[in-house]
């Protein structure tokens, strides 16, 4: 596994020189991508161009946000998912194998039941169109109350739900997008996490929460970065996930109100420290390796 930058879940943004640089000077060895941003780069200038930073940085690509609305009606849906290709495509060349996309913890007019067969249909049938550029998509949840909005019906909050939805989908390209954060709200266990195995696990965030706050109570604002709230053992899950041979990106992830009206630099500082501890307290080398045989 590698250490990830994702500017985006961090509050910052910029040019990408400055991501890029942002993420190199504080040991990072991979950032997310900005697929519609880098699309609209190549369209402006060929793709030698637009890859030229990435490809001399040697930067090592996390994940993509998923460029399918596929929550609403048929229509949309199937116009994005003709699209797909385009972009899978362009994904794959630069290297980016690893895409993400999110459960809606509720529905205006579906029933738990019909929801679960809607969403089933739907990541399989994403999966597939993703196969056939080697992509694997992982799928994350939104564990508080808070995130439900109100007067819809109550749909995935919890992380054995996630792990029985996944269970279901068609294709082995399909996995949970893991965000320790919702994982530890939502009553995941980091022995579910050895029953996802390493085929079951695409992408990992790291976060934190302080005591005495539960799914029912917790807002967004709560999170914090790994290690600062000492209700979740990132180290553990890090350590399991290495004995599993995760290899994917591992992201720092707190809210944004955490850090307003600092620098770029300062944030980017912060987490890489935060991370760095957790990393070292997991018993994990430069490569993301068990130092030690445990």
């Amino acid at each position: 596994m590698f250490k990830n930058l994702c500017p985006a879940v961090l509050g910052i943004s910029g040019r990408e020189s400055e991501m890029i640089e942002l993420a190199l000077s504080h040991g990072f060895k991979g950032i997310n991508l900005d697929l519609a941003d880098f699309a609209g780069q190549v369209k402006a200038g060929g793709y030698e161009k637009a890859s030229r930073l990435l490809t001399s940085a040697r930067l090592k690509l996390g994940s993509f946000s998923l460029p399918v609305r596929w929550h609403g009606g048929e229509g949309q849906f199937k116009a994005d998912l003709m699209a797909l290709p385009e972009v899978a495509e362009l994904a794959t060349r630069i290297g980016c194998t690893r895409a993400v996309t999110l459960i809606e913890p509720g529905s205006e007019t579906r029933p738990y039941h019909e929801n679960f067969e809607f969403h089933r249909a739907r990541l399989t049938e994403i999966g597939e169109a993703l196969a056939k550029y080697e992509i694997r998509l992982g799928v994350g949840f939104l564990a508080p109350a808070a995130c439900r909005p109100e007067g819809t019906l109550q749909f995935m909050q919890k992380a054995e739900e996630v792990v029985m939805l996944l269970g279901t989908v068609g294709g082995s390209n399909v996995g949970l997008a893991l965000d320790t954060w919702h994982w530890h709200i939502g009553g995941g266990s980091t022995e579910a996490l050895r029953v996802l195995g390493k085929a079951g696990i695409v992408t990992v965030s790291l976060g934190d929460v302080e005591p005495g706050l539960t799914a029912e109570d917790v807002p967004v604002s709560a999170r914090r970065l790994p290690g600062e709230g000492g209700m979740i053992d990132n180290a553990a899950i890090l350590t399991t996930l290495a004995e599993l041979g995760y290899d994917g990106p591992v992201t720092p992830t707190a809210d944004k109100s955490r850090f307003a009206g600092q620098p770029r630099e300062e944030i980017v500082k912060k987490a890489a420290t935060a991370f760095d501890t957790v990393w070292k307290a997991a018993g994990l080398n430069a490569k993301g390796r068990l130092a030690t045989v445990r």
